[in-house]
């Protein structure tokens, strides 16, 4: 079995997955992770419209009740990550890091800071805001909600990771009370810019790749979708 290369960092691209076959491929590649057989790796793409709710969530997050939003096509779905309910649509970029951590909080603020950076590169200042407490995790633009965080880990490897709003209907966050914040406002790249971003969220995606593997002082690998599922079975194999 080859060693894994702890200064590299795998990045895949898969466009709209949804949301129940994005979360299988998190645990295969965690398991693969915690056997040795791979890289870390960071998944990037989007989801059709799904609410999903964290450990930390409630009832009252969905004041319609399920049955409505889902008749408005939204699924829903419970989740092993922290947090609380965070809404994923079309045009929002998710980036789900497999990946070994000691320090959970710091791997949080490591998505944050490169969120951050990435939104600074096309000129949004944006910032985190640990010091408002565990409902504020995040990255916000002024008072308004950007992007939202919530992992899980299990044995040493992180699952989930963040969601960044790009150019994504918002009127669904504005159904439900949204990382519990009762009167959290969200924005967007394209919200705040007045405009699209150059190429959109493939283009965000490239961005936020190269920012995640510059504050980790990781070496980026592009990887595709068939080379991970050909890795993974591979693993398999030598496991």
């Amino acid at each position: 079995m080859a060693e894994v290369d702890n200064t590299n960092l795998l990045v895949c691209r898969l466009g709209v997955l949804d949301y129940r076959e994005a979360l299988g491929l998190q645990e295969r590649l965690r398991a693969a992770r915690q056997a040795g057989a791979i890289d870390d790796t960071l998944l990037l793409l989007e989801h059709p419209p799904v609410y999903t709710r964290g450990r930390r969530s409630s009832p009252q997050e969905l004041p319609m009740g399920e049955a409505w939003y889902r008749s408005q096509g939204i699924d829903i779905i419970d989740v092993d990550r922290g947090g609380r309910l965070t809404y994923h649509g079309p045009g929002q970029l998710v980036g789900y890091p497999i990946m070994a951590v000691t320090d959970v909080v710091g791997h949080l603020r490591t998505m944050e800071s490169a969120i951050v950076a990435g939104l600074s590169e096309i000129g949004i200042d944006a910032r985190a805001r640990p010091q408002d407490g565990p409902d504020y995790t995040g990255v916000w633009v002024g008072e308004a909600k950007i992007a939202s965080l919530g992992v899980h880990l299990s044995r040493a490897i992180t699952t989930h990771g963040f969601a960044v709003n790009v150019e994504n209907d918002l009127q669904p966050f504005e159904w439900v009370v949204a990382c519990g914040l009762q009167d959290v406002r969200m924005t967007s790249v394209t919200k705040e810019l007045g405009s699209a971003p150059p190429a959109g969220v493939t283009g965000f995606a490239e961005l936020m790749a190269r920012q995640f593997a510059a504050v980790l002082g990781r070496r980026q690998t592009p990887i595709t979708a068939t080379a991970l599922e050909l890795a993974l079975a591979t693993s398999v194999a030598l496991t």
